[in-house]
């Protein structure tokens, strides 16, 4: 009997490539298909072309963002297919905030959610003994040298969405501009106060970087208000020392909402010669049994609420989910048409070439606004 051999591309990080090597090892014992995974940086994976992996791979690890894209491109198979009516609805219902729709255009499902994020805090229990509730708080230890943010393209953009969006004006996805011109002038005066106490090297940091930094035993960083959760740092004897997640610390009234949505989905090539055996593949490490069980297990981040209220999968990563799951849930899904994901590279590029020259705010919002409306013509 001939086996199955398929190929998937993921992210270059043990919590986006361990647990795919792990539930594939178990797929293979289930069903005798293999899968043989290969992983790209996390930059590439936020502005390669999924049109090119497509051509080379059975699977793919995407963000929501490129939906607009791809569709157009018609690269991926569309995952809500006759006869898994039941299955697709169950994982729906079992979404992480808007995880699942955020891969959800034009009518057809694209992706489905195995990884669920957003921006949520992060911070030492051996330097503060809580996390920040208000985002006030924040400047007297950035003045003591005590806070870091990763403001690497595009992460300084996702910060603007995030404090926009907590404000209770959430920047628009269809335009004609992206942010009320007093809110975005208001949140990125925000932004610089903040950064004019950081250390510089923050505009050359993605999260990874920030946290690297931050669990070294003489690290001075002691929170940041902003980053996107990695489980694998909540767990003890990851790095020399652990770092706990809270929800975000709030500037309105509405609580911990706004944040800019991220984590990953699988989506399977519409190139591929066994488009059948990678969807089942997608639906079943998709599942609330496999995402609480094994994917958790080897060090995944699930995208399933049912793994997300675990006790279990809770246990021993400081309660990782249950401490960041209001953020998550009020989280604010990105503009995702085709045209969007070269903004969101300007954007953020123009973002910080601002806040290092000390731009006015008026300057800078007319400019994002521009380029907004730019990326909206066909």
């Amino acid at each position: 009997m001939t086996t199955i051999r398929l190929k998937g591309m993921t992210w270059d990080h043990p919590r986006g490539y361990d647990p795919m090597v792990a539930c594939s090892r178990l797929w293979k014992e289930r069903t005798g298909v293999e899968i043989e995974w290969d992983r790209r940086s996390l930059q590439d994976f936020e502005s390669f072309p999924v049109e090119e992996l497509a051509r080379r791979y059975d699977l793919i690890v995407i963000d929501h963002p490129h939906v607009g894209q791809i569709t157009n491109e018609g690269c991926l198979r569309p995952l809500d297919i006759p006869g898994r009516e039941a299955e697709l609805d169950a994982l729906a219902r079992q979404s992480v905030g808007q995880s699942f729709p955020s891969y959800t255009w034009r009518g057809h499902q694209w992706a489905f959610p195995i990884d669920a994020a957003t921006q949520v805090q992060a911070w030492r229990p051996d330097q503060i003994d809580a996390p920040v509730t208000q985002w006030r708080d924040l400047l007297p230890l950035a003045k003591r040298g005590r806070v870091q943010c990763p403001m690497r393209p595009p992460h300084s953009l996702m910060t603007f969405y995030t404090l926009a969006g907590n404000l209770g004006a959430p920047c628009a996805v269809e335009g004609p501009d992206l942010v009320d011109p007093a809110v975005g002038a208001e949140t990125y005066e925000l932004i610089r106060e903040l950064v004019s106490h950081l250390d510089p090297a923050c505009f050359e940091m993605d999260p990874i970087a920030v946290f690297e930094r931050m669990v070294p035993p003489d690290s001075t960083i002691a929170v940041v208000p902003l980053i996107y959760g990695y489980v694998s740092y909540a767990l003890d004897g990851f790095r020399p020392r652990r770092v706990r997640f809270s929800d975000i610390p709030t500037i309105g009234a509405a609580g911990p909402v706004g944040s800019a949505l991220g984590g990953t989905g699988i989506a399977v090539s519409a190139r591929g010669d066994h488009q059948d055996d990678a969807t089942a593949f997608a639906y079943w490490v998709a599942s609330a049994e496999i995402q609480r069980g094994p994917y958790a297990a080897a060090g995944g981040q699930p995208g399933n609420a049912v793994a997300w209220r675990d006790t279990q999968v809770n246990q021993p990563v400081a309660g990782f989910y249950a401490d960041t799951q209001r953020t998550l849930d009020g989280a604010w899904v990105r503009p995702r048409h085709d045209g969007y994901m070269p903004f969101q590279q300007r954007a953020a590029d123009r973002l910080n070439e601002a806040l290092r020259s000390g731009e006015s705010a008026a300057s800078f919002v007319a400019d994002f606004n521009a380029l907004f409306r730019a990326s909206l013509k066909p």
